[in-house]
């Protein structure tokens, strides 16, 4: 089965995980996209189009739906499910695609374990992050620290968010088995606090956003 991880997040909520071993032509035939869809598809190019594809796909697995609800975008391009309630997040990456659903603010990212990204630390991560990077594991935790603030960024919604300036994660202790932080958005007077779960999977990382109700530690 593509989908390699489905499972339920507290307090409500699910997750999944769908590797991409399809051809475009296996997800044309089983997704009823809509004309929206269709026109954004047609503005995609190489490798991202199997990818959007298939993060659409497990979202209607998920779904549990006989008929799949088409993927709606607000006024910010914020992505939403038609006919659900639930606020929807989504990410790909190569041979992987992940979905997160709940009826509180989430955000997902999941991303391919790549060196490149210690030349881009500093663009992301305030000081105290890069503090915090653990000799033997500043590869993975530095995706952690990524991955987070992508997850953030998703759930905010609105764009215009500086990685350092206005996304904050608490420095955690990382734990290659997975773990968990914390972190908030502060934008002009907004404030929005999250739990944050990382894990490993292969030879990717994935993080993905709760919005709790207050700070938290």
């Amino acid at each position: 089965m593509p989908v390699i991880l489905h499972e339920h997040i507290q307090p409500q909520g699910e997750i999944g995980i769908w590797r991409i071993d399809e051809p475009e032509d296996w997800f044309l035939g089983r997704l009823d996209l809509s004309t929206a869809e269709t026109e954004q598809l047609g503005q995609i190019k190489g490798r991202r189009r199997v990818e959007w594809l298939a993060v659409r796909q497990l979202v209607h697995d998920m779904s549990g739906r006989e008929q799949r609800g088409a993927f709606l975008k607000d006024e910010h391009g914020k992505p939403h499910l038609e006919g659900s309630a639930y606020y929807i997040s989504i990410s790909h990456s190569r041979n992987m695609a992940a979905a997160i659903a709940a009826p509180g603010l989430v955000g997902i990212d999941i991303q391919n374990l790549v060196p490149r990204i210690t030349h881009l630390a500093h663009k992301y991560m305030r000081p105290d992050e890069l503090a915090s990077l653990q000799e033997g594991a500043r590869l993975e935790q530095m995706h952690v620290y990524w991955g987070a603030k992508e997850a953030l960024y998703k759930a905010y919604g609105r764009r215009a968010l500086d990685f350092c300036a206005n996304i904050h994660i608490q420095p955690f202790v990382f734990d290659p088995l997975g773990g968990q932080c914390t972190g908030a958005i502060f934008k002009d007077g907004y404030e929005a606090y999250f739990r944050l779960h990382y894990s490993l999977i292969e030879d990717y990382v994935l993080v993905y956003a709760v919005e709790e109700d207050k700070a938290v530690t």
